[in-house]
């Protein structure tokens, strides 16, 4: 069960990665009206370099490289002593959550933009969720 999960999740974070995480009007920096993970990391790319290889690390390749992880874990591949570095990955990814938690707070209150969660927002924060679950159910054998 958890390695059919677990692979479900290769399949739903690029899903992820493009579906709209939010709605926004007036919104300067990006100048969009759906923003994904992935037309935020290209408005990043543009204005700064530095941050967008920061959220490029946590938003896509984070995540993504504990679920490989997991998913040779599962498969016998990997040895159990990886589990550790497995568990600072999605504590990693779920930091990427928080920022985007914090950016919509920001905006609503400083009145520069509408901004509507959208149901990408709760994919990614859902596979993120179910990722570090995941980990935490595998057992260290």
């Amino acid at each position: 069960m958890l390695r059919a999960a677990n692979l479900a999740l290769l399949l739903l974070f690029p899903v992820a990665w493009f579906a709209p995480l939010m709605r926004a009007g007036m919104l300067p920096l990006f100048g969009l009206s759906e923003i994904s993970v992935v037309s935020g990391l290209q408005s990043l790319w543009s204005t700064d370099v530095g941050l967008a290889l920061l959220v490029t690390f946590f938003a896509i390749f984070a995540p993504y490289l504990k679920t490989i992880g997991l998913a040779l874990l599962h498969a016998g591949l990997l040895s159990p002593r990886v589990l550790p570095a497995l568990h600072l990955l999605g504590r990693l990814a779920m930091a990427d959550i928080f920022l985007i938690a914090l950016y919509i707070v920001l905006i609503k209150g400083v009145g520069l933009a509408t901004v509507e969660t959208a149901w990408g927002l709760w994919l990614f924060t859902g596979c993120i969720v179910a990722s570090l679950a995941l980990s935490f159910l595998t057992p260290a054998r």
